[in-house]
């Protein structure tokens, strides 16, 4: 018997259905579950709980703060790599002497590690030894506490992310600037356009879409941010680096508050698609207009 085209069609489907819903759709049913439950780690026994985590969650000063953190780490790290991203992708996107061995060390920190990433630069912050301090002693200038001083630890780690990430978001917009249409761009320089009114209201505008993806890329990637601040700073000094990650990685796996840790995790699912939504709208506007 021949099968039709939409029962290949979902055995080509089922495979990677069935992984989304093991992977994806279970645990997060798990968590939303037990987001309304008390779970006693002892005995293993629930009881629901109704909204009561919800409210403990928002009179808890350390959640306003992680959330608080989160943010501001996910608005300036994301807004920091795509400026940059987007100017390394004005400036490669024409040639230049040395151009073909350039690229390669614009790219390579994106291709290291976050673990190997952090490492290297938890090396470089060194308060006696690090090669930043040793700069900035050779400057005249004194020693800074960049992972110990409450007010620097965060912008820190902006640094590490920025770094680390910057490349990525370069890639999508040197795309997004070839496949401008080069007649455009020539009707552009017969008209005698300059070269910045030439950026701003004919090339920008046509890579609109490429921007906005990056930021919608790299704020998800921000705003679940842990595996730097567990590796540079571990939430502190005090509480100044921990994000809403951390939050939940503290109270679920080290206070085995497993009702708070699901309800954290809710809440900063909800502030993630909000933000994807966001985004998502403003690249679909942008591909209709």
């Amino acid at each position: 018997m021949i099968q039709t085209p939409k029962k290949h069609l979902a055995i080509l489907i089922l495979p990677a259905a069935a992984v989304i819903f093991v992977f994806a759709i279970v645990p997060v049913g798990w968590v939303i579950t037990h987001a309304f439950m008390h779970l006693d780690p002892a005995t293993g026994k629930t009881a629901f709980a109704g909204l009561e985590n919800f409210r403990d969650l928002f009179s808890d000063w350390f959640f306003v703060s992680s959330i608080k953190t989160t943010v501001k780490f996910s608005l300036i790290a994301s807004f920091l790599q795509v400026g940059l991203g987007l100017s390394l992708a004005l400036l490669f996107n024409r040639k230049f002497a040395g151009r073909r061995f350039a690229l390669p060390v614009i790219i390579y920190p994106m291709m290291l590690s976050t673990l190997v990433a952090s490492s290297v630069w938890r090396a470089w912050f060194h308060y006696d030894f690090g090669m930043l301090n040793h700069w900035l002693s050779m400057a005249g200038l004194p020693s800074v506490k960049w992972l110990f001083d409450p007010k620097l630890a965060l912008y820190s780690i902006i640094l590490v992310d920025v770094w680390q990430w910057t490349p990525m978001t370069f890639l999508i917009v040197l795309a997004g600037l070839q496949s401008i249409p080069k007649d455009v761009l020539e009707a552009a320089v017969m008209d005698n356009v300059s070269p910045a009114r030439r950026t701003v209201f004919v090339i920008l505008p046509m890579i609109r879409g490429h921007i906005f993806l990056a930021l919608l890329v790299r704020s998800i990637d921000t705003f679940r941010l842990f595996d730097k601040v567990y590796a540079l700073t571990g939430g502190g000094p005090g509480n100044a680096t921990e994000t809403l990650s951390m939050f939940v990685y503290r109270h679920g796996f080290k206070f085995f508050e497993v009702g708070t840790a699901s309800a954290a995790s809710i809440v900063m699912l909800a502030i993630a698609c909000a933000l994807s939504l966001l985004y998502a709208t403003r690249i679909l506007k942008g591909q209709h207009q």
